[in-house]
């Protein structure tokens, strides 16, 4: 907020309604350790926002330091205009931090994605065996997933704006001052006072002012148009709940039973109080959390598009807890990915035993395409059907049962049965799409 007045004082210089040397010790003054944080707290209660009480603070600085300059401070301005300023910009820096891990991630996961290409594993569907897949494929979901976070809020990020309002959305707080300031403020060639000249200078103000701060210049003033803060509030609830969606399948590779991936990390990380053999997931855990928990604040920030008239009495200050909250736990969480994403422990072995837990039945659709042509598809189903309860009743490979089928008498030898039911022959097109996300 206090880089939004500085900004400010510096954009109304600019254009001549504000001295120079007075935006200078605005500027000069509007540092956050000569302010008690604390004491401005207590008091936005009473007014129900911060910035009355951090602008008389300012006043009294700035008088201090330059007595001349003391009435250019929030010149024109409004409660709402420096908030929201003050909100976009703190969202701009965190975003520029957010989207460089997820560039950080990206970038370990496009390694971790070609480095296993090829290493097979068991596709789950619904928990269960479905058909075989790779880690590589995986891991390559994994980056789409962050990629495709990271271009969403690379858009929002450009298209941070300022808020310039004034009172209720006119600007006519900041004209009246530039009118009394005189013609310097307005058109050459225009009176002051004029629509055409009062528009001229609105214009140019805005532009000064985001120019200053370096955020995006609104099509209009947004103090009951809430579409930044609802398209940032999107952008973040995908980021999590995409980052969400690899610490689920980190915590279910690492279950004790599967054991197919495991944390980065020192020892004594993810022990238990209770239960010394324990090595939990923990980095996952804390991303888990984030994502469960930005898309409901996310839909809250929603909520506050249906603001009344042109300032909202609730709405507008129910944001600005649920915004800390996103970009907080969003950040944390993109931080915390990029360890993993660059350190996962991927244990080939476990996933190729793992894949032949069930024998031959992962590759089902595969022998159901294949037997479908000369037995018929209702009878292939059929067999495939009992052969598998078979196999999965009697501990016996499906190969073993299929090779016993008098249904199947001279249309397979051994050897083309056998390679048939190899899951590795079944990766579909696995590594070429791989490919083709890494090096489109």
């Amino acid at each position: 907020m206090l880089d939004a007045e500085a900004a400010l004082a510096r954009a109304q210089a600019r254009l001549g309604t504000v001295s120079a040397p007075a935006a200078e010790a605005v500027t000069r003054c509007a540092r956050a350790e000569r302010l008690d944080v604390r004491a401005l707290a207590l008091a936005a209660r009473e007014t129900a926002n911060p910035v009355v009480a951090l602008v008389r603070a300012l006043t009294r600085l700035v008088a201090a330091d330059t007595p001349a300059a003391a009435p250019y401070v929030h010149r024109g301005s409004t409660s709402q205009d420096i908030l929201d300023t003050g909100a976009m910009l703190v969202a701009h820096r965190t975003l520029r931090t957010v989207r460089s891990d997820l560039t950080r991630t990206a970038e370990a996961l496009a390694v971790l994605a070609a480095r296993h290409r090829d290493t097979l594993m068991a596709g789950r569907t619904l928990t269960l065996h479905a058909v075989p897949i790779t880690f590589g494929l995986k891991a390559a979901g994994w980056r789409q997933l962050v990629l495709d976070a990271e271009q969403r809020l690379a858009r929002v990020h450009v298209s941070l704006p300022v808020s310039l309002g004034g009172a209720a959305g006119t600007l006519s707080g900041y004209l009246e001052h530039a009118r009394l300031e005189g013609a310097q403020a307005t058109d050459a060639d225009a009176d002051a006072g004029t629509d055409a000249s009062a528009g001229s200078y609105a214009e140019r103000l805005v532009d000064a002012f985001a120019a200053e701060t370096g955020l995006a210049r609104p099509a209009l003033p947004w103090h009951a148009l809430r579409t930044p803060v609802a398209d940032l509030a999107a952008a973040l609830a995908f980021t999590a709940g995409a980052l969400g969606k690899i610490a689920a399948d980190v915590q279910s590779l690492a279950r004790t039973e599967v054991g197919e991936v495991a944390e980065p990390g020192p020892a004594g990380r993810g022990g238990s109080s209770a239960m010394p053999h324990k090595r939990n997931p923990v980095l996952a855990t804390l991303i888990r959390s984030a994502a469960l928990q930005v898309p409901a604040l996310a839909g809250a920030l929603t909520q506050c598009l249906a603001a009344e008239d042109e300032r909202s009495a609730g709405a507008w200050h129910a944001e600005w807890q649920l915004l800390r909250e996103c970009l907080r736990l969003t950040g944390g969480a993109v931080r915390t990915a990029a360890e993993p994403a660059s350190g996962l422990d991927v244990r080939a072995d476990r996933m190729r035993a793992n894949l032949r837990l069930t024998g031959a039945q992962i590759v089902s659709e595969r022998l159901a395409a294949v037997l479908a042509p000369r037995i018929g598809r209702d009878e292939a189903e059929r067999l495939l059907t009992e052969a598998s309860a078979e196999a999965a009743a009697g501990g016996r490979e499906l190969q073993a049962i299929l090779a016993e089928q008098p249904l199947l008498d001279g249309h397979f030898t051994a050897a083309e049965l056998a390679a048939l039911c190899d899951p590795a022959g079944y990766a579909g097109a696995a590594g070429p799409l791989v490919d083709r996300a890494l090096w489109p």
